[in-house]
């Protein structure tokens, strides 16, 4: 897994020529996004596509071939065998861009080429949605902006050396119209990361601005380096004796009768309570000893992931939740909850988690470890991936999605299961905080992806 350093902004704040300034000083790959959206622009352009018609433009996808070339560290865009890098900075282009990068099969077409590009490589990778959706686990996330004059300003200088003929005004009602729509479109909308650092250049040259962001990234990579020394030491922490679950107990069918008998009464309660709608129920596990591992939106995420499960699940509590009322800890406990210190790196949770999972049962996670009142997706914790390399168990990825921050009757939630995440690709070569990162990220990937996508559903 490579450092990956993500740098979004609106159009014409200089993503890419400060990202391949940075690339080149660190010593890094640039991959510059937004000529891949380019590329598939072009494409529905010389086919005279109709690119305001999503089924158009996805039916067209299935023809394209666009590769990554990277001579002397730069990229070069292949469509279909053409060099077309030179061919992409039109305003036409720009325009075409803009409007098929809302096309949701177009950003699910292009995502894995970028997510991969950054697993094989330390990259600085420029776009719109690089630290929300592409890589919300990333290194360093940089939010670039300038005022749309200054921008226009640019754009308009760095096309006339390139001969077009725009004019100022041009450049300055594309500028504008982009912005408009790269922040209002429905999937991926254009707009800083929680944990981005925001740099203005509207007032600095190239040079101070290149400097400024790489100061921010020294400072987010020592902060990450020391992070994984308090890791390093955590290591020390003896797991040798959890061993993977091969050979798990089965639940007993009077067990599993009751169990779904009262599984069908909550179902029926939450139906009328909810309007529920279920994604991916073919991926449901049919036995126990899987991990579900969800974001985390609401405490009834727990009701809301198990009630279509036919094998019981266990689920991680913080520690509060079993000190004071008596019946409240019988009722989880029996429900299958089991106490976390969060923030203790107490390795009892890591075995008892592999022990519910050799009971048979099934297990939920929520690696953010806090509940996200807005919805969107947090970091994850590598516990997620130590137990699942630990256990050798499928994780199963979960999103819970629904507007707003508390739930109201009547209210759409989409429940989305993902397809299962094999042990063999969870497998740990050694506990390091890289490797653990590594498989987190596939985690959580897979649930970002799905959060994404029920976005524009609701």
């Amino acid at each position: 897994m490579g450092v990956n350093i993500a740098l979004d902004g609106p159009s014409g704040a200089g993503k890419s020529t400060i990202a391949k300034m940075l690339s080149e000083k660190m010593g890094y790959i640039y991959v510059n996004t937004g000529e891949l959206y380019r590329a598939v622009a072009l494409y529905m352009l010389r086919g005279e596509v109709d690119i305001q018609n999503d089924e158009a433009v996805a039916q067209k996808l299935p023809e394209i071939k666009i590769s990554i070339e990277f001579v002397d560290g730069f990229q070069h865009v292949m469509l279909c065998g053409e060099d077309v890098t030179s061919l992409l900075r039109t305003p036409e282009v720009s325009m075409c861009a803009s409007t098929v990068s809302a096309v949701p099969a177009v950003r699910e077409f292009l995502l894995s080429m970028q997510r991969d590009l950054a697993k094989r490589y330390d990259t600085v990778m420029d776009g719109r949605d690089i630290g929300t959706v592409v890589l919300p686990n990333c290194d360093v996330k940089i939010f670039l902006t300038a005022s749309a004059e200054e921008r226009a300003m640019r754009r308009f200088k760095e096309l006339q050396a390139a001969g077009d003929s725009s004019t100022y005004e041009q450049v300055l009602e594309d500028i504008n119209q982009r912005d408009y729509n790269d922040s209002h479109r429905d999937i991926a909308p254009l707009k800083k990361a929680d944990d981005a650092v925001e740099v203005d250049t509207t007032q600095y040259d190239l040079q101070q601005s290149v400097q400024m962001i790489s100061d921010v990234i020294e400072k987010k990579l020592a902060e990450r380096k020391e992070q994984e020394k308090k890791t390093s030491r955590r290591e020390l922490i003896d797991l040798d004796d959890i061993k993977p679950v091969t050979n798990p107990k089965k639940i007993g069918f009077i067990k599993l009768f009751f169990y779904g008998i009262v599984r069908w009464i909550i179902f029926i309660i939450y139906k009328i309570k909810f309007d529920i709608v279920y994604e991916g129920l073919e991926n449901l596990p049919k036995t126990g000893s899987h991990i579900i591992a969800s974001n985390h939106r609401s405490y009834r995420d727990p009701v809301f992931a198990a009630m279509r499960i036919r094998v019981p699940c266990s689920f991680m509590a913080k520690e509060e939740l079993f000190k004071g009322n008596i019946f409240f800890k019988w009722l989880i406990t029996f429900l299958g909850a089991f106490p976390v210190v969060r923030g203790s790196g107490d390795t009892s949770v890591i075995k008892e988690s592999v022990k519910r999972l050799e009971m048979g049962r099934n297990l939920v996670i929520y690696p953010e470890g806090t509940r996200s009142k807005d919805g969107k997706l947090g970091r994850g914790k590598t516990g997620v991936a130590l137990i699942a390399a630990l256990a050798q168990v499928p994780v199963i990825p979960l999103a819970i999605s629904f507007k707003g921050e508390k739930l109201k009757f009547r209210q759409k939630v989409i429940i989305s299961y993902g397809k299962p995440i094999s042990p063999e690709e969870l497998r740990l070569e050694s506990a390091n905080i890289r490797d653990m990162k590594s498989v987190k990220d596939k985690i959580m990937g897979s649930i970002a992806s799905m959060v994404d996508s029920n976005v524009n559903k609701l």
